[in-house]
């Protein structure tokens, strides 16, 4: 992987941010009756599916920086490098052009010389999805959601499915052809140093069960539902 700097440069890639708001029930503790007298009881953890979505991605905080989200994501989950969105935010919005960041969002040059400030070497290249899965390192790009570009987090790879880091949506499992349907300048952003590390959080088992392909079916182990429904107390129990 060389020779692309003077491209990167040149064709200075910008994208702005899809605007989403994500809602729903917070995690907490269901705590439930151990027995038929009410005496004691036992709790169950619990995490709704929007903080399931948002566990190792973070999630954008402006209109136009869903690029030092998908940035400060893959630094913090993928390179154990922990930054915050509002950190990178910063420093490039001091560093870049503002005008242009205004009205464009952040570019993959201020992606690359924001890197290169913190000791990485990083790039984009125009390679397929089958030589990013044999390097085993992620990658940010950008697609085409509806006409609106977008950075997002490529933390996985499958045979038929794409593991996105969305800083809108969050983690989300996508199918390869819907993925390159919307998947247009074919450019991978990707730190080429510090490829042992980010082995290790590439396809990530525990990251591909946040997205499972039938959620529901996860919601309530059987087991726990059928000793629940045991204990519960019955209608002549007081």
């Amino acid at each position: 992987m060389n020779g692309s700097t003077g491209f990167l440069s040149s064709c200075l890639l910008v994208a702005l941010c899809l605007v989403s708001t994500v809602s729903g029930v917070r995690a907490g503790t269901v705590e439930f009756l151990d027995g038929p007298a009410g005496q004691g009881y036992y709790s169950i953890g619990v995490m709704s599916f929007a903080e399931r979505r948002f566990k190792t991605i973070l999630k954008q905080q402006y209109d136009f920086s869903c690029g030092s989200a998908a940035l400060a994501s893959l630094l913090a989950f993928h390179y154990e490098d922990t930054v915050g969105e509002l950190e990178v935010f910063g420093d490039m919005w001091d560093h870049g052009d503002q005008e242009r960041i205004k009205t464009q969002g952040f570019s993959l040059l201020d992606m690359k010389l924001y890197l290169e400030r913190r000791g990485y070497k990083a790039d984009g290249f125009k390679i397929g999805l089958e030589q990013l899965a044999a390097k085993r390192v992620p990658a940010i790009t950008i697609i085409n959601n509806k006409g609106y570009l977008h950075f997002v987090v490529i933390k996985g790879l499958e045979e038929s499915s794409v593991l996105l880091g969305d800083p809108a949506l969050g983690l989300k499992r996508v199918g390869l052809q819907e993925f390159e349907a919307a998947w247009n300048n074919r450019i991978l952003f990707v730190i080429r140093n510090k490829k042992n590390i980010a082995n290790r959080h590439f396809n990530n088992v525990d990251e591909w069960s946040l997205t499972p392909k039938a959620p529901l079916a996860t919601g309530v182990d059987n087991g726990s539902l059928a000793t629940f429904n045991l204990m519960r107390p019955g209608r002549y129990d007081f």
